[in-house]
């Protein structure tokens, strides 16, 4: 008999219905439905996003990422004019950027992809993990260029192109600083009246910057978890968030990771004496089962895919066979699944 325990990762495969995949946000923002998974007891219980502060009492701290989505994806057409397509991942300077190519095997060096007239990309070399060095070349400035011919970068589950309420919608309320290629998506729920609401309970807020890149989505295509290498992503945890984390703990509160980005800052911030200091740096941090977390008390998350870094970061923290079961309950309870889909609170 197979035990599945979640060292592997095949134990992350699960049946997923197509239609259970949010294609669309729910009309209003935070008007999705919300599991809660209870740790200690193993009960899970369905309620609504809107249900959030009756969870989180007085004098616990929820930690926000407010890294801002940019018009990550860039679509063209390559000299024989054939599609392709470049996922802008991060500026290396003069002009230059990694990016994930489509189609891979057919974007070598010098080859280059025409966004529009005016705007291009020239393909310099390919990196050790096979993502690309891409200059840029525009009439208008680069940010500006990306801005008004780029499109929101919606994951690829999602299969239809980009809609302008995307612009909106696959970005937080609270999104400030850009960087990101792809949202942190537990954020989607929060409304302005929601925050107001926990602000007036008594809740703090705590604002973290992860810029989500390829290390938070990159598929784990090995069958041993430790083989997959993450890519490396940038980090802030300013200094008074520091200072409210260290306060949280000190008077026995809670802090509440607001997605998996916020939860891999916050254990890659936390210094071995498990005091929070104001940190700005790349992380390439792994959260698995058996992962033993030292910042985050509480965390609150959507759905992910199967087989990823990201379940596998909820399992650490849930426990594998209850993150098992939560999923297919979810299934069979009709939740809409992934970047647009429904939430998971674990407590």
């Amino acid at each position: 008999m197979t035990i599945r325990d979640g060292s592997r990762t095949s134990h992350y495969d699960f049946e997923l219905p197509v239609d259970r995949i949010a294609q669309f946000p729910t009309e209003h923002r935070g008007d999705s439905r919300m599991m809660v998974v209870n740790r200690s007891t193993g009960e899970i219980e369905h309620k609504h996003f809107s249900d959030l502060e009756q969870l989180i009492p007085a004098g616990d701290t929820i930690v926000l990422n407010t890294t801002r989505v940019f018009r990550a994806r860039l679509l063209g057409v390559r000299d024989n004019g054939t599609p392709a397509e470049i996922l802008l991942l991060r500026p290396l300077g003069e002009s230059m950027w990694e990016a994930m190519v489509h189609p891979g095997g057919k974007l070598k060096p010098g080859r280059v992809v025409k966004f529009v007239e005016g705007f291009e990309a020239e393909i310099l070399s390919t990196t050790e993990r096979r993502t690309r060095v891409v200059q840029l070349n525009s009439r208008l400035p680069i940010d500006e260029a990306i801005e008004k011919y780029g499109h929101v970068p919606l994951p690829p589950y999602i299969t239809r192109a980009d809609e302008p309420a995307d612009a909106e919608r696959y970005q937080t309320v609270y999104a400030k600083e850009t960087g990101s290629v792809a949202a942190p998506t537990a954020g989607l729920h929060f409304t302005p009246e929601i925050l107001e609401r926990l602000g007036a309970k008594g809740v703090r807020r705590a604002d973290v910057i992860l810029h989500v890149g390829a290390g938070t989505f990159k598929p784990v295509e090995t069958e041993h978890p430790a083989d997959h290498v993450m890519h490396e992503e940038s980090y802030t945890l300013p200094a008074r968030t520091a200072d409210i984390l260290n306060e949280t703990r000190s008077s026995g509160a809670k802090i509440w990771a607001v997605g998996t980005t916020s939860v891999r800052t916050l254990e890659s911030a936390i210094d071995e004496d498990g005091v929070f200091r104001e940190k700005s740096a790349d992380t390439r941090i792994f959260i698995r089962p058996p992962y033993k977390f030292r910042a985050v008390d509480r965390l609150i998350t959507n759905f992910h895919l199967p087989r990823s870094t990201l379940m596998m970061l909820v399992a650490a923290f849930a426990g594998y066979d209850l993150t098992m079961r939560a999923y297919q309950e979810a299934i069979a309870e009709q939740y809409r699944l992934y970047s647009y889909g429904d939430a998971m609170v674990i407590v």
